[in-house]
C-alpha cells in the first residue's frame, strides 16, 4: 500500500520505497563482507514487525543461510514499551555453534534486543549480532551493540514496512511518522 492511501494518518514521510529498497542492498553487502557460505548463518526474524526486513534482506543476500523466526513483546496494545518481555513464539533451531544474525524492524529503548541477545547467546551460539533496519537514538535507555543499523529516526512513532500501530499500516510501502490524533484517543 502506498503512503499516499494513508497520507490524513500520517504527519510525514521519513522513508520512502526507494529508500528502503537502496538501503536493504546496502545491509545486504555489509553482511556479505563479514559472512561467507561456510558461516551457517542463522537469520532470526523478530515478529512480526521484521517480516518486511527480513523477507527482502533474505532475498537481496548472497549467502546461503537458514531462517527461523521469534516472536517477543514489551508493548501490549499501546504505545509504550512496558519493559517486561515475554516470548509468544520461541525458536525452533538449535542455536549451537551457530552465527546468529537477529533482524529487527526498529530499536526503541533497547531494553527488548538487549533481553533477546541475551537469551539467544545462554543457548550456545557462536555469535550473535543484530541487524536494525530502524534505531532510535534519544529512545535509549540500554546501549546495544547493533552491528548493522539501516537508518537512525527522530523519537516519534512510525508505521509501515512491517510496522505497526494496533496491527494496521504494516503493509505500506514506506515508512511514515503517525499523527498524534490516530491514537491518542485509543490509549485514553
Amino acid at each position: 500500500m502506498d503512503l499516499a492511501a494513508v497520507e490524513a494518518d500520517l504527519t510525514e514521510v521519513l522513508i520512502s520505497e526507494e529508500e528502503i529498497k537502496a538501503k536493504i542492498a546496502e545491509l545486504a553487502r555489509q553482511i556479505e563482507a563479514d559472512y561467507t557460505d561456510d558461516d551457517d548463518v542463522l537469520l532470526v526474524g523478530v515478529l512480526k514487525g521484521a517480516v518486511m526486513v527480513m523477507a527482502d534482506l533474505a532475498r537481496e543476500l548472497k549467502l546461503h543461510l537458514t531462517m527461523d523466526w521469534m516472536a517477543v513483546s514489551s508493548y501490549g496494545s499501546g504505545t509504550q514499551s512496558s519493559g517486561v518481555v515475554r516470548i509468544l513464539k520461541d525458536l525452533d533451531t538449535d542455536l549451537t555453534g551457530r552465527k546468529v544474525l537477529i533482524v529487527e524492524d526498529i530499536i526503541d529503548s533497547g531494553l527488548t534486543l538487549s533481553w533477546l541477545r541475551a537469551n539467544l547467546e545462554s543457548r550456545g551460539a557462536e555469535s550473535v549480532e543484530i541487524c536494525a533496519f530502524l534505531r532510535k537514538p534519544e529512545a535509549a535507555k540500554v546501549q546495544v551493540d547493533c552491528k548493522y543499523v539501516g537508518f537512525e529516526i527522530p523519537n516519534a512513532f512510525v508505521v509501515g514496512y512491517g510496522l505497526d500501530y494496533a496491527e494496521r499500516y504494516r503493509n505500506l510501502a514506506g515508512i511514515g511518522v503517525l499523527a498524534p490524533h490516530v491514537y491518542e484517543n485509543a490509549e485514553a
